[in-house]
């Protein structure tokens, strides 16, 4: 064992890996196959079990459970993992499983997210990076969110959809297709209803690159043919790097449809 301050009412099970500077508080357990970076805070009453990694920094709220297996009937009990990045703040309640076999056997979350209390975070699922996640919302198995997304309160996002970087999904909204990178997606049962030029101004993007979002999905949502077809034809047209990130992100693998602007 490292040197790590762990209260004595906690539960380290033998060959767990705790890193330097690690806090374990009171009434915590830690699986046999976790792994803890340096610095990682675990309050209290925090459950980490499974083939578990936390990376540096990371804080856990009381009562969350990290690593238990996934909540799918199809589980027969294989060696999965959860790998979680570094300073990420995971609140009060939140779950996160471990992946399947049949998803790709790990679900992965990435460094500096904010996931608030009572969120949850499925199998298989791929998070990136500075993700928010806000109170009492479900990401299904499979998910992929890229970097910079916000989902809101209550919100859950359907198996296998893509939530493309920079977008934002309202509170209380239902997502059962995939979302292009800077979308803006609300109402109950999701729609495409612009782009996330909040976000998109906070971080400094190029008021041309905005002009040339703005046109994009004015095509998007008025041209002529499929949805596909006008991002083709977007790819040909768009000087601007942001413009072409959402092309590809349409044109790329999914087993979802697209929310479509209208």
């Amino acid at each position: 064992m490292t040197s790590a301050s762990i209260h004595p009412s906690a539960y380290v099970e033998e060959g767990a890996q705790i890193g330097e500077g690690c806090s374990v508080g009171p009434f915590c357990h830690i699986g046999p196959e976790v792994v803890l970076g340096q610095g990682v805070v675990l309050k209290s009453h925090v459950v980490v079990t499974g083939q578990t990694e936390i990376g540096d920094e990371t804080v856990v709220f009381p009562f969350s459970v990290l690593g238990e297996i996934p909540q799918d009937l199809k589980f027969k009990g294989e060696k999965t993992r959860l790998v979680i990045g570094k300073r990420n703040r995971i609140r009060e309640h939140v779950t996160m499983n471990t992946g399947t076999m049949g998803g790709g056997g790990v679900t992965r979350v990435g460094d500096d997210g904010l996931f608030m209390a009572g969120c949850h975070v499925a199998h298989d699922a791929q998070v990136g990076d500075r993700v928010i996640v806000v109170n009492s919302a479900a990401l299904a198995g499979h998910c992929v969110v890229e970097d910079d997304v916000i989902i809101g309160g209550l919100s859950g996002v359907h198996q296998w959809v893509r939530i493309g970087r920079g977008a934002i999904i309202g509170a209380v909204t239902m997502v059962t297709n995939d979302v292009i990178p800077y979308g803006l997606v609300q109402a109950p049962r999701g729609k495409l209803d612009g782009l996330n030029l909040v976000g998109l101004k906070r971080k400094g993007v190029a008021r041309s690159d905005i002009t040339a979002l703005r046109a994009a999905f004015q095509m998007l949502a008025q041209g002529e043919g499929a949805f596909q077809d006008r991002a083709r034809r977007l790819g040909e047209e768009t000087q601007s790097d942001y413009v072409r990130e959402i092309v590809d992100f349409v044109l790329g693998d999914s087993d979802r449809s697209f929310l479509t602007p209208g």
